[in-house]
This record gives structure tokens, C-alpha cells and sequence, in this order.
């Protein structure tokens, strides 16, 4: 116990001795977990987006001749009870009228006089949220040829094709965008550490020829890293949530209502919290890069 203390203490020392440099290694960790920051906002709220519109996956079964009441719902129920199926919507010959009333919008009076019932009924099946991709569509429709006897299918093979086209796009972008801003978060601290520690050096020097092994060396060092990481961790946490609210949101928010997306939101407490330990482990990690240059084992 009292060692550890004596570590605590050397690594509070140690950074009340430079406080400049102190500052500059919070600082530059904040910068880089805030961009991350920032880029975490943008794929999240993307990724919502495109759940939305994952959401609008379904086939659409129409029905020239619409059962009986009873026959009809028995028949609702056996798509239900589909593992591939997460809802049905029943939509009447009414009801597809008047939607497609609606969408005439200023031009709806063309439809005056025209009987509702020239329209066909429709079952919507909306798909379980996993299987929300062509592969499920297609055992979905197979299905339903097989055990309901539907056979008046729609369901937009090519838009899902495009769809699950641009996910695999947004997935592969994020990976690789934040890949590389992780690595350069990681350059950065461990630069400005390394810095820190090439103003001690003389003290490094000392301590190992006085016979202090190089894990007793460390330690501090590492201690004062994980501090600064997370100090980072935290400001970068302030500054991101300040920029959000005063301008990020406002923007984002015309640019993803354009495409059909809901409120912006801010990260949740999973992301906040893995941002102040992704900055925990840069300032340890970045600690243990600098520190293999000027203590050897």
C-alpha cells in the first residue's frame, strides 16, 4: 500500500512539475477523442437512420379476392406465427384508396367519382428486425407461396439490393475512418508523452543507475498517463457535448430529416462512457510507447 501511494504521489509530482506539458498531453487527447467523438455522433445517428429505413423492409401480398372475415384473420394469424415474420398490417380496399388519395395531394380531385374498390386489398408483412435483408425477404416470400398460398407478391428486390449496397458501404467506411482516427488519436498521445518524458530524461537516467528496476520506473509514468487520458477523456466529453448542442445538432439534423431520419440525438451512456475509456487506455498505452524508448527492461 504505502508503494502505491508513493506511486501516486511521484505521478501527481511529476505533473505539478510540468505543468505545461501536463496541460499539452490533455489537450492534445482531448482533441483527438473529440473528433472521435464527433464521428461517433455522425455514424450513430446514420445508423439510426438506416434502421429506420430497414424498418420499411416488407412484402406486400395483394389480394384480388378478399375472404371471409373469419377465413381472413385465421389466414393473418398463420403469417404471424412465420419466424420470419414481425407483423401484419391489413390494408382494405378503403384504406388503399384513401392513400393513394393522399398522395395525389393537389391532384386528389382526379380521383372524384372513382369507385374506392377498384383498388386490391393488401396484407403489409413486415419482417423480424434480423432478417431484414434479401436473403430473408426471399425465405420470407418462399414461405408465403408454400404454407399461405399467396402468390400476388411485391417486395422491392432492388431497392433492397441497393439498400443492404449502402450499408455495407456506411459499415465499411466507419471501420476504416475510425480505425484511422483511432491510430492517429494513439500517434498523437504518444508523441506528446513522449515529449513529457524527454524532459525527464536525466531524472530516468538517475533513477536507473541507482539501481530503480524499470518497472518501478514506469509506474508513475503510466499512472500519470491514464490521469491525463482520462482528464482528456473528459474534456473531450464537455467540448463535443457543447459543439452538439450549439451548432452540430441544428446541421445534422436538416441534413438527415432531408433523407427521411428522425430527431438527432446525442451518443448514449454506452458511448460516453467507452470514450473516457478509450482515452484511459490511450493515455496508458501512449505512456507505455514513449517510455520503451528511454527505460529499457
Amino acid at each position: 500500500m504505502d508503494t502505491f501511494r508513493y506511486f501516486i504521489r511521484r505521478a501527481v509530482r511529476n505533473m505539478r512539475q510540468s505543468p505545461f506539458l501536463c496541460i499539452a498531453a490533455v489537450a492534445t487527447t482531448a482533441l483527438a477523442l473529440a473528433i472521435v467523438g464527433f464521428f461517433a455522433i455522425i455514424v450513430f445517428n446514420v445508423e439510426k437512420l438506416t434502421s429506420r429505413w430497414g424498418e420499411e423492409v416488407e412484402v406486400i401480398a395483394y389480394l384480388d379476392e378478399v375472404p371471409e372475415t373469419e377465413v381472413l384473420q385465421k389466414r393473418i394469424a398463420q403469417i404471424e406465427a412465420m419466424p420470419e415474420v414481425d407483423r401484419v398490417n391489413l390494408v382494405t380496399r378503403a384504406q388503399a384508396f384513401e392513400r393513394f388519395r393522399e398522395r395525389l395531394g393537389p391532384h386528389a380531385e382526379l380521383l372524384d367519382g372513382v369507385d374506392p374498390e377498384i383498388l386490391p386489398a393488401s396484407l403489409e408483412i413486415s419482417l423480424s428486425p434480423d432478417l431484414r435483408d434479401r436473403q430473408g425477404v426471399d425465405q420470407l416470400v418462399a414461405s408465403l407461396k408454400q404454407q399461405a398460398g399467396l402468390s400476388d407478391l411485391r417486395y422491392g428486390h432492388e431497392w433492397l439490393a441497393k439498400f443492404e449496397s449502402f450499408m455495407s458501404l456506411v459499415r465499411l467506411v466507419g471501420v476504416i475512418l475510425g480505425g484511422f482516427l483511432l491510430f492517429a488519436a494513439l500517434f498523437i498521445v504518444s508523441n506528446t508523452i513522449r515529449l513529457t518524458l524527454f524532459a525527464r530524461r536525466e531524472e530516468l537516467e538517475i533513477m536507473a543507475l541507482v539501481g530503480a528496476t524499470p518497472l518501478f520506473i514506469k509506474i508513475p509514468f503510466i499512472i500519470e498517463g491514464a490521469v491525463q487520458g482520462v482528464a482528456g477523456g473528459l474534456l473531450a466529453l464537455t467540448g463535443v457535448y457543447l459543439v452538439f448542442a450549439l451548432f452540430l445538432q441544428q446541421g445534422l439534423q436538416t441534413v438527415l430529416l432531408a433523407a427521411g431520419g428522425q430527431q438527432v440525438v446525442f451518443l448514449p451512456s454506452a458511448y460516453l462512457v467507452g470514450l473516457i475509456l478509450l482515452g484511459l487506455l490511450l493515455g496508458i498505452g501512449g505512456s507505455l510507447g514513449a517510455l520503451r524508448k528511454f527505460v529499457r527492461i
